[in-house]
């Protein structure tokens, strides 16, 4: 019996990531060995999605895999996030790792983008649901019971309304037209609480929602953990 291909996870802690892992999860032929996940210095927050750190170990904790951060500033200019993002890759190609994988589903600027990163340095990436139709994948995040927070909106397409609803049957008929239903084009990020890949639940609370950045954030609270049996 051959061994499992070891592949690093790029975790955003948002359903598409979490969408792609759970489809990687079901390959017998590999082996997921970490989730690599950027966090903004200072906020401690993960980049982008806002969502505190506590929150994203909480998810790494339910997974059952480790999690490795990558620390970039605010308003990280591309030359530090990728020296940064290099530096974390050897750590894993040191171990043996030659895959990355990652949740995008179609903007392909951004798929040549990662390909190249990794290119320098022996690696290659991959795509589990990439050029998935989304109202397709949004059936298919229900019937797998996963559960998320919308925890960050983009203004100028959405009513900050959106910033702390759940991503429930009510939530995509009241999405704009235009509005890709996973986000895609980057109306809003998520954070998944629940579904086929924990353990078990993570327990949330909404907070205040806030503008920064020309954002609107929806900040999420730890909610009181369950102790498993």
């Amino acid at each position: 019996m051959s061994t499992p291909e070891p592949i690093l996870f790029g975790w955003s802690g948002g359903k598409d990531s979490a969408m792609a892992l759970h489809t990687i999860l079901q390959c017998d032929d590999v082996q997921v060995t970490a989730l690599l996940t950027t966090v903004t210095e200072g906020y401690e927050r993960i980049s982008m999605h806002g969502v505190r750190r506590e929150l994203l170990e909480r998810q790494a904790r339910s997974i059952g895999l480790p999690l490795h951060e990558v620390r970039i500033p605010p308003q990280c200019v591309n030359p530090i996030y990728e020296a940064r993002m290099e530096e974390a890759l050897r750590v894993h190609y040191a171990q043996g790792v030659r895959k990355v994988a990652f949740g995008d589903i179609f903007l392909e600027d951004l798929r040549v983008y990662r390909e190249k990163n990794l290119a320098r340095i022996g690696m290659t990436a991959l795509f589990p649901i990439w050029k998935r139709d989304t109202r397709e994948l949004i059936r298919l995040f229900h019937a797998q019971r996963f559960r998320a927070i919308a925890v960050c909106v983009d203004p100028k397409v959405l009513d900050r309304r959106f910033a702390g609803r759940e991503l429930d049957e009510s939530f995509f008929p009241d999405l704009p037209p235009g509005v890709d239903p996973c986000g895609e084009n980057g109306e809003f990020h998520t954070f998944v609480f629940d579904g086929p890949i924990f353990r078990s639940p993570i327990p949330v609370r909404t907070g205040d929602v806030v503008d920064r950045d020309s954002f609107i954030f929806c900040d999420l609270q730890p909610g009181e953990e369950q102790l498993s049996p």
